[in-house]
């Protein structure tokens, strides 16, 4: 269903993003997010595209409190690019293919 895109929770976050090797795309979302809906085709296309320089995990917001604490979400849909512990940029709202595309070739080209 969702191919390439890990489903992860609190406990989960430091081994699966912040111990990660490459950079890693953090999908804010709950399940009640009309527009949510709307970014999960996208989600699923960035992991296609680009799967091989990128992980991407998609946390629910609301049985996650923590992470969503610390990463100051507002609103969802979110995104957080993460490398090496480090918050690179966040995004939050629907954007579309375009935008998500160049937002992830910015931090990703030459890595």
């Amino acid at each position: 269903m969702n191919e390439g895109v890990i489903i992860i929770n609190d406990a989960e976050f430091e081994n699966v993003v912040l111990k990660a090797e490459q950079p890693v795309l953090v999908y804010f979302w709950a399940s009640w997010c009309g527009p949510c809906q709307l970014m999960s085709p996208l989600i699923n296309l960035a992991a296609k595209t680009y799967g091989d320089r990128l992980k991407i995990v998609k946390m629910e917001i609301d049985p996650n409190p923590t992470t969503v604490k610390h990463y100051q979400v507002e609103g969802v849909p979110a995104l957080r690019l993460i490398k090496d512990r480090e918050l690179l940029e966040s995004i939050e709202g629907v954007i579309g293919k375009d935008k998500l595309l160049s937002f992830l070739d910015k931090h990703l080209n030459g890595n």
